[in-house]
């Protein structure tokens, strides 16, 4: 029988050449690879993918518009939601969100995500206006946004299958799902954190359903929380199983458990080897996901700058706004030119990309960078603006089940 370090190295070897590694394996490789090994790996894995583009990092300038923080999931990790009965509880109208929209498509931004709580009164009525709005207005903009547990609300809230819910949304004008809500999809861990969401079982189903009707979607993890390296590994496990039947997952974007004013209270949380560690070994596993995103906000923009060392491609947004993890205590901000100098601090080509990963420019000559420092991550808060809110007391909310 080989010994440990010969089967991490000829696990490795595999990889970096393009082959498949176990779960087993994977989690071996998690737990034991030297560090610096397993970057090589990941980096050469990246490599053969990219060839011909591997001296490119890409990038994306977007907004997170957050429509209401009313939510009956009440996830134990979240210090954005409001109980629906809460006088905290918000809900932001079609006009402000058009207004941003407006803002995003002057500030160069090319797509607009929406992240908001399980609202009672949501139903797929109210996506389908909202996203046909959009669209009627500012068409140019991609809507990536959503998740399968939205889907799982709002066909409830509608009485419709997911199957429906998935296409009416779709023909109204959401371009693609972005894998909001998958958090951990193993039992323990989900139920731990998330006990009112459906299962990770059930939430895999609804984006093989969209994929299968033609709406793509990137997919995320959420490290920290006290899941064990077993549940990682198998999270990354039943992504690449989906995957495998559907191909509709773009890319896999690992994020850290932020740990201020939530029921957490920071007992558990990754660090920043675990995070990178965690990078290299999707990059190698995943070997049927195109794209790997290194996560700033969450960790932090040095940190985030070496995940293109371990496999990473992407290194995500300048974020116009954002809400959700910012309650939370991830308190990290770039701007443009900020952001591209980090990604040419890696040694790489800073490209801007659109939601499908096709490359819009490429930053090759620094004399030529932008340097509008307007646009920049957190331009604006639902939470510190008042506007266009109309407060709990103003909405019909319905009682919340049992």
């Amino acid at each position: 029988m080989a010994n440990p370090t010969s089967r991490l190295t000829a696990a490795l070897d595999r990889a970096a050449e393009g082959g498949r590694i176990t779960p087993e394996e994977a989690l071996e490789l998690y737990r034991d690879a030297p560090l610096h090994a397993l970057g090589q790996a990941a980096d050469a894995v990246r490599r053969r993918r990219y060839a011909g583009r591997e001296n490119l990092a890409t990038y994306i300038i977007e907004r997170n518009i957050n429509y209401t923080n009313v939510c009956v999931t009440a996830c134990k990790f979240c210090a954005f939601y409001a109980p629906p009965k809460s006088e905290a509880g918000w809900e932001r109208d079609l006009e402000e969100i058009l207004r941003r929209c407006g803002e995003t498509v002057e500030l160069g931004g090319t797509q607009i995500m929406f992240q908001g709580g399980h609202h009672p009164d949501h139903g797929v009525e109210y996506y389908e206006r909202m996203f046909s709005e959009i669209k009627k207005a500012y068409p140019e903009l991609v809507i990536h946004s959503l998740g399968a547990s939205e889907v799982a609300h709002m066909s409830k809230v509608s009485e419709v299958s997911p199957e429906e819910a998935v296409r009416r949304i779709h023909e109204a004008g959401l371009d693609s799902f972005a894998g909001a809500g998958a958090e951990l999809l193993p039992e323990r861990p989900r139920k731990a954190i998330a006990p009112l969401k459906e299962s990770g079982e059930r939430w895999l189903e609804i984006m093989e359903i969209a994929h299968n009707l033609g709406v793509e979607s990137t997919t995320t993890m959420l490290m920290g929380t006290g899941e064990t390296n077993a549940e990682r590994i198998e999270h990354l496990r039943m992504i690449r199983d989906v995957q495998d039947r559907t191909g509709g997952f773009r890319a896999f974007i690992p994020y850290t458990y932020q740990p201020e004013n939530n029921a957490l209270k920071g007992r558990t949380q990754a660090t920043s080897l675990e995070y990178l560690r965690l990078i290299a070994l999707a990059r190698i596993f995943l070997d049927n996901v195109a794209h790997i995103q290194g996560s700033w906000l969450t960790t932090g923009k040095e940190l985030g700058q070496l995940t293109l060392h371990y496999g990473a491609d992407d290194l995500g947004s300048v974020m116009l706004e954002e809400n959700v993890v910012s309650s939370a205590g991830a308190k990290h901000r770039s701007n443009l030119p900020e952001l591209i100098e980090l990604i040419r601090g890696s040694d790489r080509v800073p490209a801007q990309r659109n939601t499908t990963y096709e490359i819009l420019r490429v930053h090759d000559d620094p004399a030529h960078d932008p340097v509008d420092e307007k646009v920049v991550s957190h331009l604006s808060s639902t939470v510190d603006s008042g506007e266009g809110i109309r407060k709990r007391r103003s909405l019909k909310v319905l009682p919340t089940a049992g």
